[in-house]
C-alpha cells in the first residue's frame, strides 16, 4: 500500500485533506490517475466528501475539531476498484504537512463471453491535429513622392506655418494612407530627395509605429522641395498546420499532449490490418477506447490525453 498524509488545521480550526488517487501497478508508468474516485471522511457523526478530478487529485475540508490522538476515517470508492478504507489518527502538531497517495487495486476484469474470441488489434497509431497561428507575409512596398511648394525669403510675420525659429513664412503638406482590411505599414521611411532638405522638417508621429494608417506631414520655409516615402505592407491572416505525433502506449493506455492551440484532433490506427480515421470530437468517442482530457499544469497549459482499450481490443 502506497499512502501518506498531510492533515493540516486551518484557521477555522478544521482539517484540510489534500492527495492523490492512483491505479496500483508494479510498473510506475502504469500507475495512472483515477477520475471520479468517490473520497470521503468521517468521524462516526459527521462526514464530508468530494471526487477526484480528471488528475486524480482531491481536496477534503472536514468541518469538525479533531483533537489529537482521535482518529477519522477516510475511504475511497470506484466502479471497478477496490474499495479502500484508512484511520487516520491526528498527532500533537496538527499543521505536519504530509501528502496522501491513494493506490486503488483495480477489480479482475471478467471473462469474456466467448473466451475463444479473437483480440481486434489496433496498430500504426498516429494523432493528428492542426493549429493555427497568425502568419504575416510581406505583400510589397507602397512607394510614393510628394512636393511642398514654398517660395523662400517671405517673413512670417505670424502667419502660421512658420519655419521653426518663427522668422521665415512656411509650407506644410500632410497626406494620409491606407493598407487596407488586414494590412498594416512597417519599415516606414520618409526622407527630402530633392530641393533646399536642410530648410524642411518631417513630422513623424503619425507614422513611426506603422499600422493600417498612417499619416505624413512635411513642413517647408524655403523653396519647393521633394520628398520620398516607403513602406512595406504586411499582411495578417490566420494560417493552419497540419501536424502528427505518435502517442505513447503504457499496457493498456495511450499518451500524448497537444497545445493549447490544437484543433480537429483525431487518431489514425489500423484496426485488424484496415486504416482508419478516428475524429475525437467534443465527447472523446473511440469505438476501441475510452478516453479522458486534463489540461496540464505547466505555464502551456497543454491538453494531456489518455485512452484506455475497451474489452476486445490489443495493441
Amino acid at each position: 500500500m502506497v499512502i501518506g498524509a498531510r492533515v493540516q488545521r486551518v484557521r477555522a480550526r478544521s482539517i484540510t485533506i489534500y492527495g492523490a488517487v492512483i491505479r496500483r501497478d508494479e510498473d510506475t508508468r502504469k500507475e495512472l490517475p483515477i477520475e471520479g474516485v468517490l473520497v470521503t471522511i468521517s468521524n462516526g457523526t459527521t462526514s464530508a466528501e468530494t471526487h477526484s478530478d480528471a488528475s486524480g487529485a482531491f481536496t477534503l475540508v472536514f468541518p469538525q475539531i479533531v483533537w489529537p490522538g482521535r482518529t477519522v476515517d477516510l475511504s475511497f470508492r470506484r466502479a471497478g476498484y477496490e474499495p479502500l478504507d484508512l484511520k487516520l489518527q491526528s498527532g500533537i502538531r496538527l499543521t505536519t504537512r504530509q501528502l496522501y497517495v491513494a493506490a486503488l487495486t483495480p477489480l479482475p476484469e471478467p471473462p469474456p463471453a466467448n473466451p475463444r474470441a479473437k483480440l481486434s488489434v489496433v496498430s500504426n497509431i498516429r494523432v493528428r491535429y492542426t493549429t493555427n497561428f497568425q502568419n504575416e507575409i510581406n505583400i510589397g512596398t507602397e512607394v510614393r513622392n510628394f512636393q511642398v511648394v514654398n517660395k523662400r525669403d517671405v517673413p512670417c510675420a505670424h502667419r502660421p506655418p512658420c519655419s521653426p525659429d518663427g522668422n521665415w513664412k512656411a509650407s506644410r503638406e500632410t497626406f494620409s494612407l491606407d493598407a487596407g482590411p488586414g494590412n498594416e505599414y512597417r519599415e516606414i521611411r520618409v526622407s527630402c530627395i530633392a530641393g533646399p532638405c536642410p530648410f524642411t522638417h518631417l513630422d513623424s508621429s503619425g507614422y513611426a509605429d506603422g499600422g493600417r494608417n498612417i499619416t505624413v506631414s512635411a513642413l517647408d520655409w524655403s523653396d519647393t522641395a521633394t520628398f520620398l516615402l516607403e513602406a512595406e505592407v504586411y499582411h495578417s491572416a490566420i494560417s493552419s498546420n497540419v501536424r502528427e505525433l505518435y502517442p505513447v502506449i503504457f499496457g493498456q493506455a495511450l499518451h500524448f499532449t497537444l497545445p493549447p492551440t490544437q484543433e480537429g484532433v483525431s487518431i489514425e490506427a489500423e484496426l485488424d490490418g484496415t486504416s482508419m480515421v478516428f475524429p475525437l470530437g467534443p465527447d472523446l468517442f473511440l469505438s476501441w477506447a475510452t478516453c479522458t482530457q486534463r489540461q496540464s499544469t505547466d505555464q502551456e497549459k497543454s491538453t494531456i490525453y489518455r485512452c484506455e482499450l475497451k474489452p476486445g481490443y490489443r495493441f
